[in-house]
């Protein structure tokens, strides 16, 4: 199978699957809908722009895990619930992103969604991820979550890019399952997810490679 047919099914299987998991989820997401309501009030969905493939925009939908900032609750550390803590453990709060999957903006696999700001401190090699859809989970999310340093979850990521195929995907999706139902890396050490990505990690490894 060529890279080209490969992406046309992978889209038409995601379409399917995306489509099916959703209308199951519905009475599960209604009540996760329903606490983060009473928790956090509304809005209920959090949306947030982030880059797709080829790096063209679109709007992440999950559900909201955070308090809104405040003087007295400003790291997202302190915003996070308790709830939203469960939620992202058991990546519940991303339920919602199987529309953006629907869509067509994501797919069940492929490198996380990471945010726009990003976008000018990659390295020509880590900019390659934007080549296919972002997904719900990924190569390094089955590799260690945001427990990675940033280096190496790019890496991963450009990886995928290149080696993607049915039975990596497989891989994948089968690996994700048992990561958070054993709830590893959910984040970094002394962070709400991960630390922000400054780009000193793109500088060093374009400085390794002249």
């Amino acid at each position: 199978m060529t890279r080209s047919t490969y992406d046309a099914a992978k889209r038409a299987v995601d379409l399917i699957a995306a489509s099916a998991a959703l209308v199951v989820s519905l009475p599960l997401q209604l009540l996760i809908a329903v606490l983060v309501w009473r928790d956090v009030g509304r809005p209920i969905l959090f949306r947030q722009a982030r880059p797709g493939k080829d790096g063209q925009v679109f709007n992440l939908v999950k559900f909201r895990t955070m308090h809104a900032p405040t003087p007295t609750l400003v790291s997202d550390d302190d915003r996070l619930t308790p709830l939203g803590r469960l939620l992202r453990a058991y990546s519940l709060d991303e339920l919602p992103s199987l529309w953006n999957v629907i869509t067509g903006e994501m797919s069940l696999v492929g490198p996380r969604p990471l945010l726009v700001q990003y976008l000018n401190r990659y390295n020509a090699r880590q900019a390659r991820r934007h080549e296919v859809r972002p997904g719900l989970t990924g190569l390094a999310q089955i590799s260690g979550r945001n427990g990675l340093d940033w280096q190496s979850r790019l890496e991963l990521d450009v990886i995928y890019v290149d080696t993607r195929s049915w039975a990596l995907d497989v891989r994948i999706l089968w690996g994700t399952v048992g990561k958070v139902l054993r709830r590893e890396g959910i984040s970094a050490e002394g962070e709400a997810t991960m630390p922000i990505f400054t780009g000193s990690q793109a500088e060093e490894v374009a400085d390794e490679g002249r």
